[in-house]
């Protein structure tokens, strides 16, 4: 399937509907992994070293297409959540399941959703879980756009520079974009704690008793 998905690609390269293939498939890589859009956006990268597509379309076409297939993800996991937390009933390895999930989302949630990006099976199952979850969708947004740009740009950059250089140690193309991932997620998350910190309010000054109510304690 992904020899044919390519070689259909490599088709399109000199046509404009390259970039509605791309994003199609980087949408629908969101919640059917088994589609290789990885692929697809590095070998549109090595044909923009020729000049043709534009890289920097092809970077923000991919990026638009991992935001909507995430956002998709999150919205059917939404809709079957209230079904999946009635089935988890308290006590059960199911509702434990759901309890560290929620942990995890209410804890690193950016961060995993942003590294969660470079493995295929795993940002389909985390993107589910954060909306049968309810994770708050103001939080998953930023973080599936920072996902999404730094996948985009390692994806199209790795076939750019020339996906033959990592040809023979491809582990350290991943660590590549897993470095710059995360580091931009841990970014994020900073700002959003130094954000947060401020805008609490500060702690309200203690109240003096009345001077009857002390000596009524005193005796």
């Amino acid at each position: 399937m992904t020899d044919a998905v390519l070689g259909w690609v490599q088709d399109l390269m000199s046509s404009p509907w390259l970039y509605l293939a791309l994003f199609g498939l980087a949408a629908l890589d969101g919640f059917l992994p088994v589609l290789p859009s990885e692929s697809v956006v590095i070998t549109a990268g090595v044909f923009a070293a020729t000049g043709q597509p534009d890289l920097l379309a092809v970077v923000v076409v991919a990026a638009l297409g991992a935001l909507a297939g995430d956002h998709t993800s999150y919205l059917f996991g939404h809709l079957a959540g209230p079904r999946l937390q009635a089935r988890a009933r308290p006590g059960t390895r199911r509702r434990r399941g759901l309890d560290r999930a929620d942990r995890l989302l209410a804890t690193r949630g950016g961060v995993l959703l942003v590294t969660a990006r470079y493995v295929p099976g795993a940002r389909t199952a985390l993107t589910l879980t954060a909306g049968a979850l309810r994770w708050p969708l103001r939080r998953f947004t930023p973080f599936a756009v920072l996902g999404g740009v730094t996948w985009a740009l390692w994806s199209a950059g790795i076939g750019y520079v020339g996906g033959l250089a990592f040809e023979e140690d491809p582990l350290l193309g991943l660590l590549l974009g897993l470095g710059l991932a995360l580091g931009l997620a841990a970014l994020g998350e900073g700002v959003r704690h130094l954000v947060q910190r401020r805008r609490k309010p500060p702690p309200a000054p203690a109240v003096p008793r009345p001077a009857r109510e002390r000596c009524t304690s005193a005796a």
